[in-house]
């Protein structure tokens, strides 16, 4: 068990501030169930927080120790009567399979990438299938070639009014 570094310890003590204590240590102190508990804690989560009912430091101290020393895991934090523990997963007891790289077809184990024709095959199904979703939300009118409206827009832009630019004049309370 390797110890942590300070900026490791600094970054579990960030994302252990918004957790809340997973176990509790109550007025039996520190049993074999409570320490199962914290084992099956720190399997699913890595990092936890513990709280301790008993208002003797000393007790806290040596509970703090017992823990990490039969669970080997990390004492992150100790704040009265919280404790941050942390045991990295080992690796192959992580969930899901990683998913394997695509074998190349030269045999050589190195990835393969998608050749010209695939990238151009993808490309031309995303603007076919956005040409189709287009004219589903915008059917064509009586072969007029409109699309969005049965009036067509002027592409000159409009003159301005005779008045002049309208601006807002502020509102008082005189």
């Amino acid at each position: 068990m390797s110890p942590l570094t300070s900026r490791r310890r600094s970054e579990l003590r960030a994302q252990a501030h918004k957790l809340k204590p997973t176990v509790l240590i109550g007025d039996k102190g520190l049993t074999d169930e409570i320490v199962a508990e914290i084992d099956r804690a720190l399997k699913a989560r890595e990092l936890i927080k513990v709280r301790a009912s008993t208002d003797d430091r000393d007790a806290r101290d040596v509970w703090l120790q017992s823990i990490c020393e039969k669970l080997e895991a990390h004492a992150v934090q100790q704040i009265g009567k919280m404790f941050v523990l942390y045991r990295e997963k080992p690796k192959e007891e992580t969930r899901g399979k990683a998913p394997s790289p695509r074998p190349s077809p030269r045999g050589d184990g190195e990835k393969a990438s998608p050749t010209e024709a695939e990238k151009q095959r993808r490309e031309s199904k995303a603007t076919t299938k956005q040409r189709e979703r287009s004219r589903a939300r915008f059917p064509k009118e009586d072969g007029a070639g409109l699309t969005r409206s049965a009036r067509p827009r002027s592409r000159t832009p409009s003159a301005l009014p005779a008045s002049g630019s309208r601006r807002r004049l502020r509102k008082t309370s005189r």
